[in-house]
């Protein structure tokens, strides 16, 4: 029988407490390193042997730091046992970890590293390309699996939990420093200190049913709050082992699921579309996987991904900044992520108004009948757990304006209270003064057999407003019959009459972000405007004409072009 978390299990108080429990335990803590392909078994570490490198590496930290240097380490690494161990190191000596993003170059990798304070950043040799000719003043870069970095650590091997920090850990010690998504702007890194964290730890793992006998496989990025909050934190709290995959690999998926043992696993973005994306197999249910728990999948994926391997999906909603979350309860609807958590007062804002969106109307089938009412920004109108923006007060005041945590989430709420995500409020559209929610649209587009993954998104319209585009990827095999497709959109009854793509561009995959979700920002630069003259494989897009789609030839495109100029918005189509 699978051992579960006691459900009146007391909350830790901080990460560091959690680090120490591990202290003199054989279990096994932590697996990485496996590779079915090449018949490689997973390296294991026990939780003692995990708590002792952790302790190490914090009393390196606290001899390396500066005399009155903020205390906050930069980890540009990926999925390697290192990154956990500077987690834990940070959680033991009082300090904080900046997770780095590596998919970030030149001048914006420089400026997350110095703004975040960091005067160590520890990395690896697959990175150090990324830093040459960087200026990093008074930053101590250390590269991991050199002789000199195990050389610098060799003296404190027999450190304990404890015996060195920077300052005594405690609640309200901050412990990460998480950038959120730069696609408007900057990132911003997020507060989280340690006494959030443990109980948002304690919190998923208890709802969860977190046991010993987990194993939580971290595919997603460890520099993003989801694998260190949803994955990592659970299993801490739940005396679950860890098993790292240095990046996420759709094909690789299910034979590390094998090699690990692992039960349970977090998503974000489209990670659920690439897996649904792979060659079936006859063995895809042959797995011990009970549970993934994550964002964005949708209703529809998430139902294939349950009747293709077996697994259920459970959608959450907790931003890394804490300042809402939703609780998902024994009744909650499919398509629904729940209702507010204890405490919240969520409410769904009209952000132009500032009045309460009504309650949507859902037919018989659960779909949304009056989206253009009923999606507003998701507010917090009572107290929050967000900590602030570190250095970053304009940001702050933006997200905490009239005394409100403004998520800046679009959602839509049942008459029974129950919440439903419906994108970011950057993804929201206006079409011939009517306001649209890409994700409401995505998720009809998705029920498309053909589709493997859809994104919507506005392009400029020629008067005003903006138009619907939408970049479909199609399934292995598939390809795109535009007569097929018009009838599909034609048979769905809560395809509103201004929700139907004007654009489609028609690609072999999504662009997405190191995190797995869709980089909107190069779609809508690219907008309708045919691909870069270097392009080796053009995208082709078409054009909605009537009650069907044609290529959008190079006489409707100019045509198209001259309208724009008329308006003296041609800039709006700069690809920048």
């Amino acid at each position: 029988m699978r051992t579960t978390t006691a459900p009146d299990a007391e909350a830790p108080e901080t990460v560091a407490e959690l680090i120490a429990r591990h202290w003199g335990d054989p279990r096994t803590g932590l697996m990485y390193g496996a590779d079915a392909a090449r018949g490689v078994r997973p390296a294991v570490l026990s939780r003692h042997r995990y708590a002792r490198e952790a302790a190490a590496r914090a009393a390196l930290l606290v001899d390396l730091l500066p005399p009155g240097a903020e205390p906050h380490v930069g980890v540009l690494l990926d999925n390697t046992p290192e990154f956990p161990f500077w987690l834990g190191a940070a959680a033991l000596a009082g300090a904080a970890v900046a997770g780095i993003n590596p998919t970030r170059r030149g001048p914006e990798l420089a400026r997350d590293i110095l703004h975040t304070d960091c005067r160590i950043l520890v990395t690896e040799p697959a990175h150090l390309p990324l830093l040459r000719g960087l200026d990093l003043p008074g930053v101590r870069i250390l590269v991991t699996g050199t002789e000199s970095y195990a050389a610098l650590l060799a003296p404190y091997a027999d450190a304990g939990p404890g015996e060195a920090t920077v300052r005594p850990p405690g609640p309200g010690s901050r412990l990460l420093l998480y950038f959120t998504s730069g696609s408007t702007g900057a990132p911003k890194a997020a507060i989280c200190s340690q006494g959030r964290l443990a109980a948002a730890g304690h919190s998923l793992a208890r709802s969860l049913r977190v046991g010993p006998d987990d194993v939580h496989y971290v595919c997603m990025p460890l520099f993003h709050g989801n694998a260190v909050i949803a994955d990592w934190l659970p299993a801490l709290c739940g005396g679950a082992a860890v098993a790292l995959r240095p990046r996420f690999s759709a094909s690789a998926f299910l034979d590390d699921v094998r090699a690990y043992g692992a039960t349970y696993f977090t998503y974000v973005g489209r990670a659920v579309q690439y897996l649904l994306a792979t060659a079936p197999r006859p063995d895809d249910r042959a797995h011990p996987l009970r549970l993934g728990f994550g964002t964005e999948a949708g209703a529809v994926d998430a139902a294939r991904f349950a009747e293709r391997f077996g697994v259920r999906l459970v959608e959450g909603y907790g931003a890394t900044e804490g300042g809402a979350s939703v609780q998902r309860t024994p009744d909650t609807p499919r398509g629904a992520l729940g209702r507010a958590g204890a405490g919240d007062d969520l409410a769904v804002i009209d952000p132009e108004t500032g009045l309460e969106c009504p309650a949507a109307v859902l037919d018989a089938d659960g779909r949304l009948t009056n989206g253009a009412e009923a999606i507003g920004e998701l507010v917090n109108r009572g107290r929050s757990l967000f900590e602030g923006y570190w250095r970053n007060p304009a940001a702050e005041a933006a997200r905490t304006r009239d005394g409100w945590y403004w998520t800046g989430d679009l959602f839509f709420r049942d008459p029974d209270g129950f919440l439903y995500f419906a994108g970011r409020t950057d993804d929201r559209l206006r079409v011939d003064s009517e306001n649209l929610a890409a994700a409401v649209i995505e998720n009809i587009l998705a029920r498309w057999d053909a589709a493997a993954a859809v994104a919507v998104y506005a392009v400029p319209d020629e008067v005003a407003g903006d138009q619907v585009m939408a970049a479909l990827a199609l399934r292995e095999g598939a390809s795109f019959d535009p007569d097929a497709f018009a009838a599909f959109l034609a048979a769905q009854p809560d395809l509103g009459t201004k929700m139907a793509p004007r654009y489609l561009r028609v690609l072999d995959a999504l662009p997405v972000t190191a995190t797995n979700k869709i980089h909107r920002v190069a779609l809508r630069r690219a907008g309708f405007l045919p691909p870069p003259a270097d392009a080796s494989r053009p995208a082709p897009v078409w054009h909605r004409t009537g009650a069907g789609y044609r290529p959008l030839d190079a006489e409707s495109l100019a045509a198209l072009l001259a309208a724009y100029e008329d308006r003296g918005r041609r800039e709006l189509l700069d690809r920048g």
